[in-house]
């Protein structure tokens, strides 16, 4: 056929995709209103496709706080402010419980694991996954001795650059890797370590490159864009080679199994495979396993490590809100070992630790959600099946909440006699069912790796260097690339 008339013919089919899309969204009265889509590309044309988040804040300001936009083929409700984010996540926590079915997730998460899974699925794993963190630690002393222990080999890496300028993204993110490593497979790994450095290379990319367009055009026209070279056939290779490391890793624990002696999650998944239960084969399969230990080696390392660092360059950025953390560190901990319970006296650091996770929005578009039934929700009917998403970096800088949304501002989180004050438009780790399953954990990671670096090292940027507070571009709000000097306090 000639080329041309292919072009032609693929064009009509993208129209006509598109025309049928349009009258499928608006047969339903009272679908959430939004910006009028062009034919094939839909509103793309109107959205920062590289901070979206940014254009559905300023999109609510004319629809209001629950909108729709269409990427593609594909109709996205937008849910922004904290009081709706709220509404959905928690009024309405089993109506917007589910995740979409897209192309890309398709491909790689396959529904199943903890992040992407659907139903019964996700609920197994989410509530397997929640009393195995439980028994190997979460919220218990256990798991902060390891944290303090990651804090030496931290320290002793930090102190070797002897105050001269260095990247930390790799050292950190190694650091926190390894918390929620020795958790799954039961070791740690040296910072140089190829295996860690590696799979970090495969998550890093994959973050950074999720939320691209080729992405989102596959999402839309996969067997069209498909076969193109991108971004989201990147994703796919990462993907596969992730589970081919973590396949080779829980193999060699598969052969050295005790179910009266389990050490970690793995061990804990393999027992349950072993179970002579219908839930044994219906769930606790390899497939589930190399998903779910995949997302929680993504989600545990990517956002508390990145959360780190932004909170290191704005010490540097602010060096008199550094000092005055510095000064509540030496009147309540001293040279003692900083632990979560001096937190409580400690109203000072705790805020500034809640303002850079505020102002940081690590995940600042959160994860989309889909309807599992039709729903009926602040006066629009949301069919089933319908993508959503609850914009967090909204509920974050909502100025009914936050009195400067736009400055890194921790009196955001004081009260006027300075002891700490909580702010239910922090969700930072989102709400309801969905929630994060680790929050306790990365809590516990963020207090005691922050303080523990502020009490022996004074951040400074290196000589001439510019602090940008620019987010770089991905699905995670990540600092740029810059570099630190950790000067050592005497």
């Amino acid at each position: 056929m000639d080329p041309v008339t292919v072009l032609l013919s693929v064009v009509v089919i993208l129209y006509l995709a598109n025309v049928f899309n349009n009258r499928k969204k608006h047969k339903f009265k009272n679908f959430p209103p939004g910006p009028t889509p062009l034919p094939i590309i839909g509103n793309m044309h109107m959205i920062d496709m590289r901070k979206p988040h940014n254009t559905f804040i300023k999109m609510s300001e004319k629809y209001g706080p629950v909108f729709s936009v269409q990427l593609g083929t594909e109709t996205f409700v937008i849910l922004c402010g904290y009081d709706a984010v709220k509404d959905a996540l928690i009024n309405h926590a089993e109506e917007f419980s589910e995740r979409p079915y897209t192309a890309m997730l398709d491909k790689t998460s396959r529904g199943y694991g903890i992040l992407f899974a659907h139903g019964e699925n996700w609920k197994v794993m989410r509530r397997f996954t929640l009393s195995t963190l439980r028994d190997y630690g979460m919220g218990k002393k256990s798991i902060e001795n390891k944290i303090i222990d990651e804090c030496e080999c931290l320290m002793q890496t930090f102190r070797s650059y002897e105050g001269k300028p260095f990247n930390n993204m790799t050292i950190i993110n190694a650091a926190v890797a390894n918390i929620i490593v020795s958790i799954v497979i039961g070791h740690r790994f040296e910072y140089g370590d190829q295996n860690i450095l590696r799979l970090m290379s495969l998550v890093n990319e994959n973050v950074r490159i999720a939320s691209g367009p080729m992405v989102r055009l596959y999402n839309s026209y996969p067997s069209l864009v498909g076969w193109l070279p991108g971004s989201h056939r990147k994703i796919v290779e990462n993907s596969n080679e992730t589970r081919e490391f973590l396949r080779e890793t829980f193999l060699k624990q598969e052969k050295e199994l005790d179910i009266n002696d389990q050490r970690n999650l793995i061990e804990s998944f393999l027992v349950k495979q072993q179970e002579e239960k219908p839930e044994s084969t219906l769930y606790y399969h390899d497939n589930n396993l190399l998903e779910l230990v995949s997302n929680l080696c993504v989600a545990g390392m990517e956002t508390s490590s990145t959360t780190l660092r932004w909170g290191l360059l704005l010490m540097m950025k602010y060096p008199d809100i550094q000092k005055k953390v510095q000064n509540e560190i030496e009147r309540v901990i001293g040279s003692a070992q900083p632990q979560t319970e001096h937190r409580k006296q400690m109203p000072y650091t705790d805020a500034v630790i809640h303002e850079i996770q505020r102002f940081g929005e690590i995940v600042p578009g959160n994860l989309q959600h889909a309807t599992s039934q039709d729903v009926t929700f602040r006066g629009y009917f949301i069919p089933k099946g319908t993508i959503v998403l609850p914009v967090l970096a909204s509920a974050l800088r909502d100025k009914a909440y936050f009195e400067k949304p736009e400055q890194f501002y921790p009196e955001h989180f004081l009260d006027s006699d300075g002891n700490f004050k909580k702010s239910d438009a922090f969700i930072p780790f989102s709400l309801g069912k969905r929630s994060c399953a680790g929050e306790n954990l990365a809590k516990t990671e963020l207090f005691v790796f922050f303080t523990t670096l502020l009490q022996n090292f004074t951040f400074q940027a290196p000589p001439g260097a510019l602090l940008d507070l620019t987010p770089a571009i991905g699905f995670i709000n990540a600092p740029l690339p810059h570099e630190i000097c950790a000067v050592p306090r005497s």
